[in-house]
């Protein structure tokens, strides 16, 4: 990162959730006070411009109102069918695009699966591969390993997500995912 480069609201309203994770040293609490109340600032200000750009203009008789979330998908993912994950795993169903999240932070990891995913959905694509690593290094689990499908059942993720299941040995096994991504809203099956 380049370090004359500023922080965006987002990036400044992660690094606050990570630094309430931790202790301050002793003797910088009034930092952290400070800190605590920029932060709160900056993320009253960010909700209030999501909420700016939500604001549903007035609609005419010919102008369809927009779907409400109550439309979306239920977000219930489902496990792959079988035939589905077979035909992945030999390669005759293309996974469409794949992202390698090792060796990244559970924050950074966050932020650029969520964003791959939206990309990835909004160019109506249907099967791709998500690697987390198998992290079985000083006998941990691996952290992302364990994390990702937690994630896929945050809000933010619901309705970008059919189903997942662990990928074959050659695209990664156990350290890899297939997920497939749910349709669009008005695309046809």
């Amino acid at each position: 990162m380049a370090k004359d480069r500023k922080l965006s609201a987002d990036e400044r309203i992660l690094w606050g959730k990570v630094a309430r994770s931790t202790r301050p040293m002793p003797g910088k609490t009034d930092e952290l006070s400070e800190l605590d109340a920029f932060l709160a600032e900056t993320e009253a200000a960010v909700e209030r411009e999501k909420a700016e750009k939500q604001t549903p203009v007035s609609f005419t008789a010919e102008q369809p109102a927009t779907p409400s979330a109550s439309k979306r998908p239920a977000g219930v993912q489902h496990p792959l069918e079988r035939p589905v994950k077979r035909k992945i795993a030999k390669g005759r169903l293309a996974l469409e695009a794949r992202i390698d999240l090792h060796g990244l932070v559970q924050s950074e990891a966050h932020v650029i699966l969520l964003d791959f995913l939206i990309r990835a959905h909004e160019r109506g694509m249907r099967h791709v591969l998500v690697i987390t690593g198998k992290g079985s290094s000083m006998g941990s689990d691996g952290a992302l390993k364990r994390a990702v499908p937690l994630w896929f059942s945050k809000p933010e993720f619901r309705y970008l997500i059919s189903s997942y299941e662990p990928a074959a040995q050659h695209h990664g096994g156990e350290g890899a995912l297939y997920v497939r991504l749910s349709r669009r809203q008005g695309e046809r099956p």
